[in-house]
C-alpha cells in the first residue's frame, strides 16, 4: 500500500503550516511571495495544467490544489495561476525545441512565466500588433497588464496579425533593447488589492519576435471561443475565496457565539458546497459535446462562484465590525481578493450575466 501522502495533502501542508500564517505579509511583500511561490515549487505544484509526463495530477485535482492555494492567499493563488496558464499554453505548442527546453522545469519554478493575452479580448483597433517578416515578428504595441514583474523572467505573450490571427509567443518580461527593437515595462501599478504582485503595463518597440519563441498561431476570435469552453477554470479561485471568507466568520464564530454568525456560516457554507459539487460535476464529468448549452450551465455557475465570494468577504466584513477597517485586517485582504478574483478573466459575457445577478430582486 503506497502511504506517500498526495499531492493534495502536500499542498494543504504547506499551505496551512507556511502560507496562513504570512498571508498579510504575502500581500504586500514581493519578495515573500517570491519565497512562497519557490515554495509550491519545491513541491512540484507548479505544473497543474501540464500533461505527462511533465504534469503530476488529474485536472480535478489540479483544480481543488488551486483552490486550496487561493483560500490559504488570494495574492499566491493569482500569480500562480499566471505561471500556469503560462505551463498550458507552452504544453499545447507545436514546437517541439521550445517545449524540450521549458517543460521539464515548469513544474519545480526552475522556469518561471507569466502571461498577457487579456488584451485580445479587446474589441476596436489592436493594442499589441505583430508584423510578420523572414525568421519571425515584429511586435509593436502597449500590453495593458501583466502580471509577475520582477518574479517572473518572460511572460507568454499574445499580439494580432494584420489578417486579424493572433500570434503566441514568449518575450522577456525585463526591460530590454536588441537589434533595434525595445521592451520597457513600467512601474508596478498601484493596486487596490494583491499589490505583491507586481501587476505592470508594458511597451514593445519593434521586437523581434523569432519563430524558435513561437508557441503557435490562432485563427481570428479564438480566444472568444477558448473563453467559452474555460469559463469555469477560474471558479478555483472564487470559490477558494469565498473559503478564506468562511473561515473568518467561523473563527469569530468561536469568539461571538451568537445565533446570528452561526445561522450565516451554516447558510453560506451550504452555498458553497453545492456550488462546488455543482461545478465539478459541470467541469470535470459533463460532456461539452453540445457547447452551447454546456455553457449557458457553466456561465450561470461562475456567476453563482463570483456571487459567493463576494457574500463570505461581506460576511467576514460584518462579523469583524469595525476591526475590518485596520490595514492588517484578515476580512479586509479577503474582500479586496473577490474583487480580484470577481473580474478576473472576464468577458462581456461574465459581466452582462453578474450584473444580471445583482439586479435581481431579494
Amino acid at each position: 500500500m503506497n502511504s506517500q501522502p498526495t499531492l493534495l495533502a502536500v499542498a494543504e501542508s504547506y499551505l496551512q503550516d507556511v502560507v496562513a500564517p504570512n498571508a498579510a505579509i504575502l500581500d504586500q511583500d514581493p519578495d515573500a511571495l517570491k519565497t512562497a511561490l519557490k515554495g509550491l515549487g519545491s513541491r512540484h505544484l507548479l505544473g497543474l495544467k501540464l500533461p505527462e509526463p511533465w504534469g503530476t495530477v488529474d485536472p480535478q485535482t489540479a483544480w481543488e490544489i488551486q483552490e486550496a492555494i487561493a483560500r490559504y492567499s488570494g495574492a499566491l493563488g493569482f500569480l500562480q495561476t499566471q505561471h500556469q496558464s503560462a505551463g498550458s499554453a507552452i504544453s499545447r505548442s507545436h514546437n517541439q525545441a521550445l517545449k524540450a527546453e521549458y517543460l521539464p522545469h515548469l513544474a519545480t519554478g526552475k522556469r518561471l512565466l507569466g502571461i498577457g493575452v487579456s488584451h485580445l479580448r479587446r474589441q476596436g483597433n489592436p493594442l499589441v500588433k505583430a508584423l510578420p517578416i523572414p525568421g519571425g515578428f515584429l511586435l509593436s504595441g502597449t500590453v495593458p497588464w501583466v502580471t509577475g514583474f520582477g518574479i517572473f523572467h518572460e511572460v507568454v505573450l499574445g499580439a494580432e496579425l494584420p489578417d486579424h490571427r493572433a500570434v503566441y509567443g514568449i518575450i522577456p518580461l525585463v526591460n530590454c533593447q536588441k537589434s533595434g527593437g525595445q521592451i520597457t515595462w513600467n512601474a508596478p501599478m498601484s493596486l487596490a488589492a494583491m499589490q505583491s504582485t507586481q501587476t505592470v503595463s508594458g511597451i514593445l518597440e519593434q521586437w523581434f519576435l523569432p519563430e524558435e519563441k513561437l508557441l503557435f498561431m490562432q485563427p481570428a476570435g479564438w480566444i472568444h471561443e477558448s473563453d467559452r469552453k474555460t469559463v469555469l477554470n477560474n471558479t478555483c479561485l472564487l470559490l477558494g475565496c469565498a473559503r478564506a471568507g468562511l473561515d473568518i466568520i467561523a473563527a469569530i464564530a468561536q469568539k461571538k457565539p451568537l445565533p446570528g454568525i452561526a445561522a450565516a456560516f451554516n447558510a453560506l457554507d451550504r452555498q458553497v458546497i453545492i456550488c462546488r459539487q455543482n461545478i465539478q460535476q459541470l467541469l470535470f464529468h459533463q460532456s461539452r459535446e453540445e457547447l452551447d448549452t454546456w455553457y449557458s450551465q457553466a456561465l450561470l455557475l461562475r456567476v453563482q462562484a463570483i456571487d459567493l465570494a463576494y457574500k463570505t468577504a461581506q460576511g467576514a466584513i460584518t462579523v469583524s465590525s469595525g476591526a475590518s477597517n485596520l490595514g492588517e485586517s484578515q476580512a479586509g485582504r479577503v474582500y479586496r481578493e473577490a474583487l480580484v478574483f470577481g473580474v478576473s478573466g472576464q468577458t462581456s459575457a461574465v459581466m452582462e450575466a453578474t450584473l444580471a445577478q445583482l439586479m435581481r430582486s431579494p
